[in-house]
């Protein structure tokens, strides 16, 4: 008799087993995938620098072997900690004013319909003016420094906030209100019980759309009059002709938008797929 047939434990540990060594071999085919298609797109510009730095040698300062040997130097010589950890003071800072201005309208929109018939015209207008385009205002209004970059992340950020909010609420299964109103829960045990764990997915999902687009309004944000950033490293290396260093703060750029995304898209696997079950 097998050994399997012996041990009854193993009958059941032997398909968690194979169920956990194919999704270990699945993600390794993945992460495969993804590596290869990262080194598609840099040979493609090594590739493309290549054949234009024939006509042009200045072009061979935006290629990648330039970009990342001049990335030590500008650790060292350009403090590019300091102005990375400034940039994500100022993504903190306006992915919190977005969350506390957009989710308790959202909130309100999703459970009034008459309140989002009469302020769906108003929210989409608004939504679609560019972050950018408030650039002038926000100086003039604001002035220079971190006021005004704060005011732009926050407006960038607070729109897919207050839509995911309100289609979280719309989709509450209403038979978990109706419960909840049956046993006589008060308004604070309605909202923490039912509404917060039905609409904290929806949240979730907003915040990393709002991160995404806090990123990418962040280095034209950056050069409003601000001393640090990576917007004004960016000013900084072109006011230098400094393309090599200018390449690698965009590969810096990418890195971390990447990283970014990756951590709010483990902090909704977490939080967001376990609200979604329940």
């Amino acid at each position: 008799m097998s050994s399997l047939s012996e041990d009854p434990g193993a009958l059941l540990t032997a398909p968690n087993v194979e169920s956990g060594a194919a999704h270990l071999k699945l993600r390794a085919k993945r992460l495969l995938l993804g590596v290869s298609g990262l080194a598609a797109i840099v040979l493609a510009w090594w590739v493309g620098v290549a054949l234009v730095s024939r006509h042009s040698a200045l072009a061979a300062q935006f290629g990648p072997v330039a970009a990342w040997r001049t990335l030590p130097a500008l650790v060292t010589e350009d403090q590019l900690f300091v102005h990375v950890g400034a940039s994500l003071r100022r993504i903190g800072v306006g992915l919190v004013w977005a969350i506390l201005l957009g989710v308790p309208p959202g909130f309100l929109i999703g459970r009034f319909k008459r309140l989002e018939i009469a302020l769906s015209p108003a929210l989409q207008f608004l939504r679609m003016i560019s972050p950018l385009a408030w650039m002038p205002i926000a100086v003039m209004s604001l002035g220079v420094g971190d006021p005004p970059v704060y005011f732009l992340l926050t407006f960038a950020a607070v729109w897919p906030i207050v839509i995911s909010t309100a289609a979280g609420v719309q989709q509450i299964d209403t038979r978990w209100v109706q419960l909840g109103e049956s046993l006589a829960a008060t308004r604070a045990e309605m909202l923490w019980h039912i509404y917060v764990p039905g609409i904290a997915a929806h949240v979730l999902t907003g915040v990393r759309l709002a991160i995404g687009i806090l990123w990418i309004v962040l280095v034209p944000a950056e050069m409003l009059g601000v001393n640090s950033g990576l917007g004004f490293l960016i000013l900084d290396c072109r006011d230098r002709l400094a393309y090599p260093e200018l390449m690698a703060v965009v590969l810096v750029i990418g890195a971390l938008g990447f990283l970014l995304d990756s951590m709010a898209r483990l902090v909704y696997q977490r939080f967001g797929s376990v609200r979604e079950s329940e």
